[in-house]
């Protein structure tokens, strides 16, 4: 086999040609898209049957627009990444017809004005998550085309956290200013930065991964980075600081600096950033919260819940959420036979509680078991592929989706303060909806560029990558495994 040149650049892209290697029929991810619509057809049955002895009246738009969503995203991969990871998409489709069967549930007999479930809109911007996606995955050619934007993402991350800052466009919802009025409708601009922030991380830190990852002073043991490194993370802080001071928004400052100091420790491999990181925030969370009145008010309602429940801005929605809990048990009252809609925003920040009362603790497992494989799926995904970019983001975009549940599930069960964040793929919101949807697919993306065959330029040959559960010896000759210089000890696998 021909050897690259030393000047080649390891992680240079050779583009494959499909021509001469079958395209996969992807029937693994077929039978499990079948199947996560039967539980979701199920599911709007079951809520029909328990609240009023009949199908909902959207039952079958409902359950048509899924089944066509499903297979429409199914020949969408086929065609753009036939070498995707199959599990993915049917992991999300399963979260996302059961986060709509209980908004469906919840519209059923909510009639508070003002605090509507809307199944309908929900399952419109389900559409268009899907639409962006498939957009997504025909555009992108390939994902390290996104590491050429890396400050551009930057500056428009930046600029969509700070948008509903601005007067005029800016809107405050209990006390959290994260929204903005766009035509009518309202978005939540910091769902979209995250995915630009991400790529911008993902680009930053591979280029600045040997400085980062430098020996500094030793601590108690512990190698702390050289202090002239700092700057990045003091910069990344203090833009987390700046939203929960300003919009009043815990939970979206601690996505963003979570993001950046996981990715940090990934590329870098040094604990230290780790520990600087959570020091950090915590001190300036704590200083924050002492200092200003409004964000110390929601760790009041969780540290006192029970004293706070009759007052404006307390902790009544938390006491409630608990309560459903309590009463779904071990296996839960049955869809459509409890209460959720009981619970203020039952079908948007406590849909979780929702799921909790009707499915019990066994289906809050079921769910979080579903969420715990679509991180595995998006880390194993970073394992597989070759470039340190794509690597840091696909680790970037994983760790934003299992950093969003443990807030959410961890704020409504009071094991942190709530956070108002969405429960991806679940909870009635367009934004979030869209946004997560958008990193499904970049997700898949760098799967596809993982798992796809390479080309052998001397013979012509296409290569199959082997299965990710291959051993280490056996992964062949291909260009894309061709051997790589190590990187400098302690210094991560980013080089």
């Amino acid at each position: 086999m021909t050897a690259l040149p030393a000047s080649a650049d390891p992680f240079a892209a050779v583009e494959p040609s499909l021509s001469s290697a079958r395209r996969p029929w992807r029937l693994a991810e077929l039978w499990l898209l079948l199947l996560a619509c039967a539980v979701g057809i199920g599911a709007f049955a079951l809520v029909g049957y328990g609240v009023r002895g009949a199908l909902p009246s959207s039952f079958w738009t409902e359950s048509l627009l899924l089944v066509l969503l499903s297979l429409g995203a199914h020949a969408a991969i086929r065609l753009t990444a036939p070498h995707a990871d199959q599990t993915i998409l049917p992991l999300v489709v399963f979260l996302n017809a059961l986060g709509l069967a209980m908004i469906t549930r919840i519209e059923e007999t909510d009639t508070r004005q003002g605090m509507m479930a809307n199944a309908i809109s929900q399952i419109q911007w389900s559409i268009f998550g899907v639409v962006a996606a498939c957009v997504i995955l025909w555009l992108l050619k390939d994902h390290r085309l996104l590491r050429k934007f890396t400050y551009t993402s930057m500056f428009i991350g930046l600029g969509l956290i700070m948008l509903p800052l601005v007067p005029g466009i800016g809107r405050t919802i209990n006390g959290a200013t994260r929204w903005i009025v766009v035509g009518g409708f309202s978005v939540q601009p910091a769902e979209f930065a995250k995915i630009f922030l991400a790529i911008f991380f993902a680009g930053y830190l591979v280029s600045a991964r040997d400085a980062l990852a430098m020996a500094g002073p030793k601590f108690l043991g512990l190698q702390l980075p050289r202090l002239r490194d700092l700057g990045p993370l003091l910069l990344v802080w203090g833009a987390a600081m700046a939203v929960m001071i300003f919009q009043t928004d815990l939970g979206v400052s601690l996505l963003f600096f979570g993001m950046f100091v996981a990715m940090l420790y990934v590329a870098t491999d040094r604990i230290s950033w780790m520990i600087i990181g959570g020091t950090l925030f915590g001190a300036g969370a704590l200083a924050i919260i002492n200092s200003f009145p409004h964000v110390g008010r929601r760790l009041d309602g969780w540290l006192n819940a029970m004293d706070l429940i009759d007052v404006p801005g307390g902790s009544g929605q938390l006491v409630s959420g608990m309560f459903g809990l309590a009463n779904g048990g071990l296996t839960g009252a049955g869809l459509g036979r409890g209460h959720p809609y009981l619970v203020p925003f039952s079908f948007s920040d406590f849909i979780y509680t929702s799921l909790g009362e009707e499915l019990g603790l066994t289906g809050m497992l079921a769910i979080l078991l579903a969420f715990l494989l679509l991180v595995e799926r998006g880390l194993r995904t970073a394992l597989l592929v070759r470039d340190g970019f794509g690597k840091l983001l696909a680790t970037g975009l994983s760790f934003v989706i299992a950093l969003q549940v443990f807030v959410v599930v961890g704020g409504v069960t009071r094991l942190i303060p709530l956070t108002g964040l969405a429960l991806p793929f679940m909870a009635q919101g367009g934004s979030a909806m869209l946004a997560n949807w958008m990193i499904v697919a970049i997700l898949l993306k760098i799967s596809h560029d993982a798992r796809k065959p390479s080309i052998e330029p001397d013979r012509g040959v296409v290569l199959q990558q082997p299965p990710a559960d291959a051993p280490a010896g056996s992964r062949g000759d291909s260009l894309e495994t061709l051997p790589v210089p190590p990187p400098p000890p302690g210094k991560g696998a980013f080089a």
